[in-house]
């Protein structure tokens, strides 16, 4: 078990560097920003954005975009993007990773225009 939470905290750690370095500078972020969540064996990637048309100017809304879950009976990490539905889909071909590494590079150069547009 031990080994097990060290690999957690290792990869705690990458998302965590990955997201800061999508974020923007300081001064925009009230505009657009990213964050993630951590739970069981699933990271869910999201981008935080003032809610369209609220007088308050303090309400933000975050939009899922990327989730890289581990299974471990298969020893893979596998991605999803959202769809506009709400619904994950597994990024195909591509859904099936070795390590969390290849997972975030894959988002980063989104290759299919699922993640960032």
């Amino acid at each position: 078990m031990k080994n097990d939470l060290h690999t957690i905290d290792i990869n705690y750690t990458k998302v965590k560097l990955y997201i800061e370095s999508r974020r923007p500078r300081i001064d925009v972020r009230n505009e657009i920003d990213y964050g993630f969540i951590h739970y069981k064996n699933t990271y869910e990637l999201y981008v935080i954005r003032p809610v369209w048309g609220s007088s308050d100017k303090n309400q933000y809304r975050k939009s899922p975009y990327a989730k890289i879950r581990y299974i471990r009976t298969q020893k893979v990490w596998k991605l999803y993007w959202q769809r506009a539905s709400g619904k994950w889909e597994g990024y195909d071909p591509l859904s099936g990773f070795s390590n969390i590494d290849s997972a975030l590079k894959c988002i980063e150069k989104d290759l299919y225009g699922c993640f960032y547009g």
